[in-house]
């Protein structure tokens, strides 16, 4: 990747076709470039630009490759746009949809898709799609017309897998922005799901050597201590292990002990999310994920015969795979990182089979290791059946269950991990920029759960237990017993409404259906359970028309509201100053509390986001805490702007002590010539009656804020941070 395509801030945009009445097509994002160059961004970021299917309000059901979408405006306003973006100096990225595309409705309105419905295996499609032709009589058997046993997209049986494994699928549906990117059109391309390929590698290879010099970015979630494979073309994630990392490093671990004890004492839940999650996994491949686990199974027995047991044995693996999947490639020796995921899988399945079934077991193991004589597509198909089971079964299932601290419970997070301490954050942070400087970092995206300012509402709760405590006991109380919502739910309303406060009845509404139905214990997505759901939208419309009870969430959130606004402004200037490239995800530049889709892909008013950027650029002080975050995003974007050599692969990222007593609230790093301080735990930094004598250590000499301008001799944190909760120092004479 050349120096010229890293970026050094990326501005995400959601795209809305002409069919939505809150249309935001190539036109609008054009008129955004002046304000975007202003915020300091260098690159914006797209969502699907191709032509999606009818009505579709995202994108990513891709309906035609070789077009660029009518209903954001078409190739002459995509065009334009670009030549806007151009004359801010600003690039593009786009977001690619390699493993799967839409089936419409009518299917005909896809020419491939047309085809196979009509000639099966003997189309010259056929080869596009990953379809068991066995199970469907030689036929593709479309959505609404028996079980799909076609790949999906997760359980969306509208959407169905893509062969990219396959030269000419690839080389089809990636033509139309291979000519944009040769035409200079597109800069960086950010793939979607890439665990469902066949060959996350060998696709990444193709696209690295038809694409060089593009910043190449991959939607993969790790977990726990997963990092990418060593071997992968590209920059790195799109920034959930950082997301995880940031908000981790706000939260107090002293809260761990008394929250759990109040989640199990209110809801009877478990203190530990493992059994939680292992259910979540076991729910996703024996109901929403049947038909893939089916076809899973016949390749096994047609492996190794029907015996008794296998079917429950291949489940219980698939159920404790420790991460999304395993990378091995047929043909080659299962890399190290692969044979250690499945042996802890392994370990983990043995604990619940009875011990006459472990031997199957290991054979099982070996299989998917590719060792034995593997099958070719047991060895693909299993890791194609892993990466979907995780992502419903633990993140569209499990974290809807368990609902101990919600804030944990995000997009590429570890429920279990309550607190990231700064050493680990700092170790997490010299691997990226050794690694993968070029990755990206973020705090909140399209598909994360929890806006990053209600997600600092919510950490706050881990510095004042006794006090949420109280308050949701009194919630409870307020309404008797006779709430409709099971426990755990009833728990998670709590949590929402205070990372949420205001909210209106509508987006309640619909934060609750999708919480409950994901959930899927007393309703569920495919057979709802009508009356529960009724009950319980009257129940939350009750409580936000009870004064009494609205009054004291409006105070609650009143007294977390200081303290979240540091572990805002903290989180920000972290994500934004921290090994990698920061993304801002639109709107957040400003504060926001919105919950999980459709509430983050709300309209974004840019026009008071403008004149605020103008005021503050005018020289006034910020008014307010919007104009605060704005202000350390504007500033700290263009910084990383102006100063590529302190931010970009060759930054580095080096700890700053800090000294005295309250040393701990303190966390500061220095990137090439700046350094970026910010508070942490600002609840016990006020208990402990403030910095005190607490002073960075650093070599003398004078140093100006970026920030505010304020120019600084002496580095204790009181005067350093007298303004705001966070500073980005740099060396007088570099400013």
């Amino acid at each position: 990747m050349s120096d010229h395509a890293f970026p050094s801030g990326t501005y995400r945009l959601q795209l809305r076709g002409t069919s939505d009445p809150q249309r935001f097509g190539f036109h609008e994002a054009a008129a955004l470039a002046p304000y975007m160059a202003a915020l300091g961004v260098s690159h914006v970021y797209l969502s699907p630009v191709l032509q999606a299917a009818p009505g579709s309000t995202h994108g990513y059901d891709v309906l035609d490759h070789d077009r660029l979408a009518a209903e954001l405006g078409g190739p002459d306003a995509f065009r334009a746009m670009v030549a806007r973006f151009r004359a801010c100096d600003l690039r593009v990225i786009v977001d690619v949809v390699p493993n799967h595309m839409a089936i419409p409705d009518p299917p005909e309105l896809s020419r491939p898709l047309a085809s196979v419905l009509e000639h099966g295996p003997g189309s010259p499609y056929a080869r596009w799609f990953d379809v068991d032709w066995g199970a469907g009589g030689g036929r593709l058997v479309p959505p609404g017309h028996g079980t799909p046993n076609y790949r999906r997209f997760f359980d969306i049986s509208g959407l169905i897998g893509l062969r990219q494994e396959d030269p000419e699928v690839f080389e089809a549906t990636h033509r139309l922005l291979f000519e944009l990117y040769d035409a200079g059109l597109v800069d960086g391309l950010r793939v979607d799901h890439p665990d469902g390929l066949a060959d996350p590698r060998g696709y990444l290879d193709r696209l690295a050597a038809r694409c060089p010099g593009a910043w190449i970015l991959v939607e993969k979630i790790t977990t726990g201590e997963e990092e990418l494979p060593a071997d992968w073309r590209c920059a790195g994630t799109t920034g959930y292990d950082a997301l995880g990392m940031v908000g981790g490093l706000f939260v107090d671990p002293d809260g761990e002990k008394p929250l759990t004890e109040t989640y199990t004492g209110l809801t009877g839940g478990p203190p530990a999310f493992a059994d939680v999650e292992y259910q979540g996994r076991r729910y996703a491949a024996e109901h929403g994920l049947r038909p893939e686990t089916d076809r899973l199974l016949s390749v096994l027995r047609g492996a190794v015969g029907d015996r008794p047991d296998l079917e429950r044995v291949l489940v219980e693996l698939l159920a404790a795979m420790p991460v999304y999947r395993a990378y091995v490639v047929p043909g080659e020796e299962a890399p190290p990182q692969a044979v250690a995921v499945l042996e802890e899988a392994a370990r983990r399945a043995r604990a619940r089979l009875p011990e006459g079934l472990h031997g199957e077991l290991d054979r099982v193991v070996r299989l998917a290791l590719g060792c034995d004589g593997a099958p070719a597509e047991f060895v693909v198909r299993f890791q194609q059946t892993a990466a979907p089971l995780a992502a419903k079964g633990v993140e569209d299932t499990a974290f809807y269950r368990w609902n101990r601290m919600a804030v944990l419970n995000e997009v590429g997070g570890d429920p279990d991990r309550f607190a990231v301490s700064p050493d680990d954050f700092h170790a997490y942070c010299a691997r990226a920029a050794r690694d993968r400087p070029g990755t990206m970092t973020a705090l909140s995206t399209h598909d994360t759960k929890r806006q990053e300012d209600a997600r600092a509402r919510l950490a706050v709760l881990a510095e004042l237990p006794q006090a949420w405590v109280e308050n949701v006991e009194r919630w409870h109380t307020a309404f008797g017993d006779g709430s409709p919502m099971e426990p755990d739910l009833e728990y998670l309303f709590w949590q929402s409404l205070v990372a949420a406060w205001p909210i209106t009845p509508e987006r309640l509404d619909e934060f609750l259906t999708k919480a409950m139905r994901e959930a899927k214990t007393a309703t569920n997505w495919m057979d709802p359970d009508e009356r529960y759901e009724r009950d319980v939208l009257g129940f939350a419309r009750r409580v936000l028309e009870s004064d009494a009870v609205a009054g004291r969430v409006a105070r609650f959130v009143a007294l977390l509201e200081p303290y979240a606004q540091t572990v805002s402004l903290g989180q920000k200037i972290v994500q934004l100053t921290m090994p990698g490239v920061p993304d801002v995800y639109q709107g957040c530049e400003l504060f926001g509390h919105s919950l999980v889709d459709p509430d983050n892909r709300r309209p974004v008013d840019y026009g008071r986001r403008r004149s605020r950027l103008t005021r503050l650029d005018s020289g006034r002080e910020p008014a307010d805490a919007d104009d605060a975050k704005l202000l350390v995003t504007s500033r700290t974007l263009r910084l990383r702007r102006d100063h590529p050599d302190w931010y970009g692969p060759d930054g580095g990222h080096t700890p700053v002590t800090a000294t005295g007593a309250a040393a701990a609230h303190a966390v500061a790093f220095r990137r090439g010539r700046a350094v970026t301080v910010a508070t942490r735990l600002p609840v016990g930094l006020e208990r402990r009656g403030g910095w005190a004598d607490t002073r960075l250590d650093l070599d003398g000499g004078v140093w100006r804020d970026a920030l505010t301008g304020t120019v600084h001799q002496e580095l204790t944190i009181a005067d350093v941070l007298a303004g705001l909760p966070v500073a980005l120092l740099v060396p007088e004479e570099s400013t």
